[in-house]
């Protein structure tokens, strides 16, 4: 999952994972559940590694917040940075306390002393620190001069920085997060220009799923595909979960990440005479869980089918009688079309398995 080629940024470690420089892109999520509450957050950490999250984040409340992080470090498989709001107490706590990285606005954190403070935790632990803007915090002398814009967003990010590099802290991620996607498009491209931090990308308050997905496929799409983005997440509301499967789909759609089974199926027409939605439906998720670079074609018809599908591992394309199984754009079977499935099914899991 290698991002397109583009600038090329700093490179920052976060508990072992490691973003900017060249590597991979990185997927990261938030937990919904209180971090106080060690077994639930500990079970919803272990559901977002189990679905492909590399990074997670932790809000800090309260101390009872910050002290959770010491034993959910003990057991979580994940990288875990401390999101602080408003208090330089709750961000030394957090690290405390064992944090990963650590998300916090040195402008709500209190005056001069109190970021020196945090700036001298951060550098006695030797951890990263990701600041940025987004709609709802751009510096009021920013938003007066440049009104509610990409270039508020940057220099308000760019500002954030300035603070903490002063006191030594140079292990930085930057965000400028909007939930509009031209604006966070504009923002990210422009903030590109004028640092080589790792930029932390997304869309914010993005919304429920569909739409969700609709305005961050669109945003960080473009970016990436602009080289632009180190480390995304995937806002929905509800269960975090749907954010990870969100931005693998992102990544394989992009063929970042191409270490998966791409399953390609047509539309279907009036020249479809059998289920082939259904079949792919079956396909996709037997293939969900495949880690291997394949692509499966299912077919709607033969007309074109093993034509469009010429790059393709194995593929099906049907008729009313029979259906034919094809590799490589060359029809390798003629079956009837009871038995197509079955036959389609048992190729597969024969390339699935091969090593």
């Amino acid at each position: 999952m290698r991002a397109m080629k583009g600038k090329q940024t700093k490179k920052v470690n976060i508990g072992g994972v490691l973003i900017g420089g060249g590597e991979r892109v990185k997927i990261q999520s938030m937990c919904t559940t209180r971090t106080s509450d060690v077994q639930k957050t500990g079970a919803q950490i272990n559901a977002l590694a189990q679905a492909g999250c590399e990074i997670v984040r932790l809000s800090v409340l309260d101390e009872s917040d910050a002290r959770a992080i010491k034993e959910l470090k003990n057991s979580s498989p994940l990288p875990i940075v401390a999101d602080i709001h408003f208090s330089s107490k709750l961000a030394i706590a957090a690290i405390e306390n064992g944090c990963d990285k650590v998300r916090l606005n040195p402008g709500n954190i209190g005056g001069e002393k109190e970021i020196k403070a945090v700036a001298d935790c951060i550098k006695a632990h030797k951890i990263p620190v990701r600041v940025g803007a987004n709609t709802g915090s751009i510096e009021k002398s920013f938003a007066d001069k440049y009104g509610r814009s990409g270039r508020a967003l940057v220099e308000s990010a760019l500002l954030s920085a300035s603070v903490l590099e002063k006191y030594g802290v140079n292990d930085i991620v930057i965000s400028v997060k909007a939930s509009s996607v031209p604006l966070t498009y504009e923002a990210y491209t422009l903030l590109s220009s004028r640092c080589d931090y790792p930029l932390h990308i997304g869309v914010t308050e993005a919304g429920t799923e569909e739409m969700a997905k609709a305005k961050s496929y669109s945003a960080l799409g473009a970016l990436l595909l602009n080289g632009i983005g180190d480390t995304l997440r995937i806002s929905i509301t509800g269960d975090p979960v749907r954010e990870v499967y969100a931005a693998k789909s992102l990544l394989r759609a992009l063929e970042i990440d191409t270490n998966y089974a791409n399953v390609i199926s047509c539309p279907t027409c009036g020249r479809c005479q059998w289920d082939s939605a259904r079949l792919a439906e079956k396909v996709q998720k037997r293939v969900e869980n495949v880690n291997k670079p394949l692509k499966i074609a299912v077919m709607g018809c033969v007309v074109n089918g093993p034509g469009e599908a010429k790059d393709c591992d194995l593929g099906i394309a049907g008729g009313l009688d029979s259906c034919v199984i094809f590799k490589g754009g060359e029809i390798i079977a003629k079956v009837d079309s009871a038995r197509a499935e079955e036959e389609f099914f048992a190729r597969l899991e024969v390339l699935i398995n091969e090593r």
